[in-house]
């Protein structure tokens, strides 16, 4: 007879404590990023609905960034570091195949064993780190999760790329998850569809760039960001409303009850079409932060989150439903309540 061995509980329910953000302080407009991809400012806007993004610098970087996001979402959570006992960094640009970017941070923000790993799930990152974050919580595994979404994009486009150059841009977003008298996040519903997984990707793998250099020197080519942008806008705007309707549904709510939606902020024209299919109410606060910020892949979320909460557009407390989808192409969506921001 197997020995019977025990196994753990954590908190019934779950919420977002804390959320901090980072934004770098480069201000880049669409001019600028305009001349390389021969364009312009209303093509982009016309395209995309971007005004300006930030660019980091050499000064700021994955784990700088996270660390600032992280201090301030801590301290919106009311809560001390010690009390943090795994580290999530949802990411696809720390461009070290190992170690992760997370036990570093962690060390910095003065954490002393806790769990630590990154996730690499593309723009949908945030979301399925939520909805581990979350989990860990519940099972026990873990009492307070920091989860951070952190993109410098800028070290893997092409300024010359047409499709990618003008979209992507920098910066990080964190929150605290831990246990809550009341539920604070919804089921998440996720997936991914491999048929799709060569609408955003790494346009060659390091092996290949390696033999490109025996076989050309300093004319090899690095590997860039590439994106197929028809491919993954008609997948969005076909595929998605089902996963919003999911999400909605499985938190036992309806489209009446949401008072904020923050989608993945990959493209103005995605995000209308995505509120107008859903056919959201009225008074149902629609993040925006593509405008000001470009497309932040997993640090998008968040720091639309903290746009709204800064511009009044919602409250913490309100009720928003958050879907994001990338390169994989993965996707996840679940409801929950706005947190305390700093």
């Amino acid at each position: 007879m197997s020995a019977r061995f025990a196994q753990t509980t954590g908190a019934e329910h779950t919420a977002i404590l804390g959320l901090g953000v980072y934004r770098p302080a480069r201000v880049v407009t669409n001019e600028e990023v305009a001349g390389p991809i021969n364009s312009s400012d209303e093509w982009i806007r016309t395209r995309s609905g971007i005004k300006t993004r930030r660019f980091a610098d050499d000064s700021e970087t994955i784990q700088s960034m996270s660390v600032a996001a992280a201090r301030d979402a801590i301290e919106a959570a009311e809560i001390e570091v010690d009390q943090i006992d795994c580290v999530i960094v949802a990411t696809s640009t720390h461009l070290l195949l190992t170690p992760a970017a997370a036990p570093r941070i962690a060390t910095e923000l003065g954490m002393n064993g806790a769990a630590a790993f990154d996730i690499s799930a593309g723009c949908a990152g945030f979301c399925h780190a939520l909805a581990l974050a979350s989990d860990l919580v519940r099972g026990g595994t873990a009492k307070n999760v920091l989860v951070i979404g952190v993109e410098k994009l800028t070290d893997t486009i092409n300024p010359a790329d047409r499709s990618t150059a003008f979209l992507f841009a920098d910066g990080a977003g964190a929150v605290v998850v831990g246990p809550a008298e009341e539920p604070g996040i919804g089921p998440t519903v996720w997936g991914s569809d491999g048929t799709q997984h060569h609408a955003i990707r790494q346009d060659k793998d390091w092996v290949e760039f390696f033999a490109e250099i025996e076989a050309k020197g300093t004319d090899a080519v690095r590997p860039y960001l590439a994106m197929e942008g028809t491919a993954v806008f008609r997948w969005a705007a076909h595929s998605l409303e089902k996963v919003c309707r999911d999400a909605i549904d499985r938190a036992g709510l309806s489209t009446d009850d949401m008072d904020a939606m923050i989608p993945h902020q990959a493209n103005g024209r995605i995000i209308e079409i995505m509120a107008r299919v859903l056919k959201l109410p009225e008074n149902c606060a629609l993040a925006n932060d593509i405008e000001e910020t470009g497309n932040t892949s997993a640090a998008s979320i968040p720091l639309a989150m903290e746009a709204m909460l800064r511009k009044g557009e919602t409250k913490p407390g309100a009720t928003a439903l958050l879907i994001a989808f990338g390169a994989g192409l993965s996707y996840a969506a679940q409801v929950v309540t706005l947190p305390n921001w700093k």
